[in-house]
Formats: structure tokens, sequence, C-alpha cells
């Protein structure tokens, strides 16, 4: 077993903070300095932050570590550890913080339509979690944890629309009742592709990122859909190397060797040429430190 491979080099096994140490570390780790307001201001700020602060990505899953999700490992690897993780630890973390600053909130399940064929004839898995936020008594849905855009904060209203710096519009739509199969809700995107992580392959049209209901959800639901999402064959997290950070006006996404980055209104791609390009790339624009070892594990080149 490699050295990427061995559990003793994990962020996840430095020790955690707790308590208001945990919501300290936390502010830090994402920039925030000034008091967060329990506001539809605050919740935007303090997911802006996040998602500006802390990468998406699967990395650990091509380096044969588990994802696991119980706050201390979480807190470890993303507060601590310095690195990113994908929606079930992003969020499992906003809505432990969301709470600590006054933020009552709990999680929802949904299913990822962006990339789904469209005549598949069944409905994708639930492979995504959100948060659903109390904000001065009305709900919200907060993600920190969607890795094909950045997603803002939305009142639940239908036709509910805002605006991201990357120049896209997101709104909701009520699409069905709580139980029902494809969803209640559905969260619909329209913008530039290249803001994207390339999943959203029809331009000037509202694309469908995923759907989701209000059904109260258990923590052995999230345990059970991170486990099928992070090993079973052949899913998008099994299968490919992927990461993205929001950018204050843009969006950078990683496919394998393959980047894109979405800023000032642009977007370019290029293909990294190298095993040292890449582990460069992984530490200036993801903020993602890994060792030779490591990179040489992930089989890129």
């Amino acid at each position: 077993m490699s050295d990427a491979q061995q559990t003793s080099d994990r962020p996840q096994d430095q020790a955690a903070p707790t308590g208001a140490a945990l919501l300290a570390a936390y502010l830090r780790r994402i920039g925030v300095n000034a008091p967060v307001p329990v506001s539809p201001e605050g919740l935007g700020a303090l997911q802006m932050a996040h998602r500006t602060s802390i990468a998406f990505e699967n990395l650990d899953i091509a380096l044969g570590r588990p994802i696991v999700i119980d706050l201390p490992s979480i807190t470890a690897k993303l507060v601590t550890g310095g690195r990113g993780g994908y929606c079930f630890e992003h969020n499992r973390l906003f809505g432990e913080m969301l709470a600590a600053l006054g933020f009552a909130n709990r999680p929802l399940l949904g299913r990822v339509w962006i990339g789904a064929a469209p005549d598949a004839g069944d409905a994708p898995p639930r492979t995504h979690t959100l948060r659903l936020v109390d904000v001065g008594g009305e709900p919200w849905i907060a993600d920190a944890g969607f890795g094909a855009s950045y997603v803002p904060p939305l009142p639940l209203q239908h036709g509910a629309q805002a605006m991201t710096a990357d120049g896209a519009c997101h709104r909701l739509l009520r699409i069905g009742v709580t139980g029902a199969r494809d969803g209640e809700w559905v969260l619909e995107r329209f913008g530039p592709l290249s803001a994207t992580d390339g999943r959203a392959a029809v331009p000037d049209t509202w694309v469908p990122q995923y759907s989701f209901d209000l059904s109260e959800v258990a923590p052995v639901d999230l345990e059970m859909s991170n486990h099928w999402t992070s090993t079973r064959p052949n899913t998008r997290f099994t299968s490919a190397i992927i990461a993205s950070i929001v950018l204050p006006d843009g969006f950078v996404s990683l496919n394998g060797r393959r980047l894109t980055m979405h800023h000032g209104g642009r977007g370019d791609v290029m293909e990294i040429a190298s095993a040292q390009d890449w582990q460069q790339m992984a530490a200036d624009l993801f903020g993602i430190e890994m060792s030779d070892e490591q990179v040489a594990a992930l089989g890129l080149f």
C-alpha cells in the first residue's frame, strides 16, 4: 500500500475542535471575522465565504479512503486539515455551524438531474444533501456542497429567483407534493456553461439541477446515501477525479486533467500537462496540498 493510501497521513486523524472552539476555527477557515446576523444577508454571506474557501472534491475516494460523515471526522478534514469534500461533508459541517450561529436548520435529500440522461426512464438516486434553514421564521434552502455550480440561498417559494456573480440565475419551482418520486421542488439554473462543472451541456435554457422534498431525513438516511455515492462502481464520484471552488465572480472546475475557469465573464479551458503542474494547481486554486505520492496514486499521468 502506498503512502497516499495509508490512513496515518489523513487530515481526519488530527484532533478536531468542538463547541465554541470549532465555530471559531470554522470562521477562521472561511475568513469570516465579523458577526453573522441571522438574516438572509447573513446566510448568503456565510455560504459564499464557505464555498470560496473550502473546495468541493472527491480525492479521498480515488485514494481508497472512506468518506466518513461524523462531525469530528469532517471537522478534522475540512476545517483543521485544509482539505475539501463533497456534499455529505460540506453540508453536515455547514448545518452544524449554522445552528451554532442561531440558524435553525435540518438536512434534506435530493436527486441530481444535471447530467442525467433525459430518456433514462427512471429517477436518479438521492445522492445530494442540502439544508432547510429557518430565517426569521421563513424557510430557505442553503447549499454549501453542490459541486456543479454555485447555488445561492433561496426562500422556499415557488418562482423564487436569485442571480449570482458568475452571471447565472437560479430559481425554485414547486413541481409536486412531499413524497412524490421526482420531488416536490426543483432547482433550475440559467447561465454560462463555463461557470459549471461541464454537465450543463445545453446553453441558453433553464437546466434542472436537482429536486428535493421536505421529508424528515434521519442520520442513517445520510449514511446510506453517502455510502452508495462513495462506493458504488461507476458513479460520478467513484469513476472521476473532480474538484470545484467558487470565485468571487466566477467558478473553477476540475475533471481529471481538464481545468475550466470562469472569471470576469470569460470562460477558459486548459489541459494540465504534468503531475507537477496538477499538484501546483491543486494547491493554488483549490487550496489542496498533496504529496508527490498522492498525486501519483490518482493515476492521472
